[in-house]
């Protein structure tokens, strides 16, 4: 069984920047990839970023050149850094671990919102 925990959101002004951290329990943290998704009122959940267990990254467009993901396999760990914030940022974000045959696991989710 995996569990994946969030933290790190909060509330930031447009233009400021706040990192995401994801911790992931069991062994295969490692193997698998990791992403973010975010879900706004009203609006169905939807792909932020990627990055595979070889550290080949993915991004939205609408996030490219303002986010970058990132993981440490050492603590079992992803990070999105988040700069340039805008409103429309405003979203819970998931934590999602792609286990392949292991399953897919998700996180309680954290709260990011933007004032202009």
């Amino acid at each position: 069984q995996v569990h994946l925990v969030e933290s790190g959101g909060g509330l930031a002004q447009a233009g400021g920047s706040l990192r995401l951290s994801c911790a992931a329990s069991g062994s295969i943290f490692r193997i698998s990839t990791m992403g973010w998704y975010r879900q706004a009122p009203g609006k169905q959940r939807e792909l932020v970023a990627t990055i595979t267990s070889g550290g080949s990254t993915n991004y939205a467009d609408s996030v490219k050149g303002r986010f970058t993901i990132s993981r440490d396999n050492a603590k079992n760990t992803v990070y999105l850094q988040m700069n340039s914030l805008k409103p429309e940022d405003t979203a819970v974000y998931y934590c999602n671990l792609e286990g392949g045959v292991a399953g897919r696991y998700w996180g309680q989710g954290t709260q990011v919102t933007v004032s202009s």
